[in-house]
């Protein structure tokens, strides 16, 4: 038995399009531990997106195991689902997704006060992550006031606010110029390695690919190890 952070155990996945079912995972698994670094890639419907919101709680699998930090995730209801997520996982995107209307503190201090954190608390969290990424000086901008890699760096520091177990992060460089992309990589990989994380990222990047841990892809449904 493993004790991965992330248990994908044999998950199956269609959709329905007019007559046709489209199989698109097929016996698929896979186990992510904590400090270890996985790069998903695979051909543009190959499933990437699917399995990530599979292992994020936000789809439900035809068939199949999901386990989170040791909870069976299966069966569990839209609530159960929701605190597991909250309590464990964080997302980060392709695009920011910031509040505009809010600073970068306050966009990282939110998700903790929903989760029930005080807000001191939540503030004194918020500026610990605003230091690790280097933005202590840019706590009271908006978003539109940050460049394109600040607010990704913000959106990472937002993801880790709640403290997860579980990073998903769904090509998280990809809106972004080669160089800032570079940056904004190899501050994933120190955060993931500060906060001892298990970190799943999708990615058509194979040159960044190759700097995780470990390197699967997505074929035919199904997980193949390159690395």
């Amino acid at each position: 038995m493993s004790n991965g952070i992330l248990e994908l155990r044999d998950l199956h996945r269609r959709f329905h399009q007019g007559s046709t079912d489209l199989h698109v995972l097929r016996g698929c698994s896979l186990s992510v531990g904590a400090g270890e670094t996985v790069a998903l890639i695979g051909p543009s419907g190959s499933g990437k997106s699917t399995l990530l919101h599979i292992a994020g709680l936000l789809e439900q699998p035809d068939a199949g195991q999901v386990m989170i930090a040791g909870t069976d995730a299966t069966h569990l209801d839209d609530a159960g689902r929701t605190a597991l997520r909250r309590q464990s996982i964080g997302f980060v995107y392709q695009f920011h997704h910031l509040l505009p209307e809010f600073s970068a503190q306050e966009n990282i201090v939110l998700p903790q006060m929903i989760a029930g954190v005080s807000k001191s608390a939540a503030e004194k969290r918020a500026d610990e992550l605003l230091a690790l990424i280097g933005l202590t000086h840019r706590a009271d901008h908006r978003p539109a006031r940050l460049s394109g890699g600040e607010q990704q760096r913000v959106a990472l520091a937002r993801a880790l606010a709640n403290k997860p177990k579980l990073l998903i992060a769904d090509e998280p460089t990809g809106n972004l110029d080669p160089e800032t992309a570079d940056h904004v990589f190899a501050l994933l990989q120190h955060l993931a390695a500060h906060e001892k994380l298990a970190l799943l990222m999708a990615t058509h990047n194979h040159d960044l690919a190759r700097k995780m841990g470990r390197v699967v892809a997505l074929a035919d449904g199904a997980i193949q190890t390159r690395q």
